[in-house]
């Protein structure tokens, strides 16, 4: 990925209502959700969403096709694995000597309520 791409992406998901529409579509799975509804579940007003869809279509982190009245809207996995790769490409200076092979990986979450302490 280039640099441009990179950063095209990064601020694409860089506005609140565009990371919680991006990972809305990221859960829904491959077969995305009709715009209807996480406009719905976003409480976003029609023409909001759709300047913030046209931010995420213009970075390819999401497609959308046509059914009949609808349209689906899908997260490109893809470019968002594409995104991942390009950020973590350097870890341990590229080199797995450094660290053992799970230094990369994000920490598990944590099960615990916010607001209690750990012992």
């Amino acid at each position: 990925m280039k640099t441009s791409t990179a950063l095209q992406a990064l601020t694409a998901l860089s506005h609140a209502p565009r990371l919680a529409a991006f990972r809305l579509l990221v859960q829904a799975g491959p077969d995305g959700m009709n715009v209807g509804d996480l406009r719905e579940r976003l409480r976003l007003p029609p023409a909001t969403l759709s300047a913030h869809l046209n931010n995420l279509r213009a970075a390819k982190l999401v497609v959308d096709q046509r059914e009949g009245r609808l349209i689906r809207v899908r997260a490109n996995y893809a470019q968002m694995n594409a995104l991942i790769a390009y950020l973590t490409e350097n870890c341990c200076a590229g080199t797995i000597a450094c660290a053992p092979a799970s230094a990369c990986t994000p920490p598990a979450r944590s099960t615990r309520k916010k607001g209690t302490a750990r012992k």
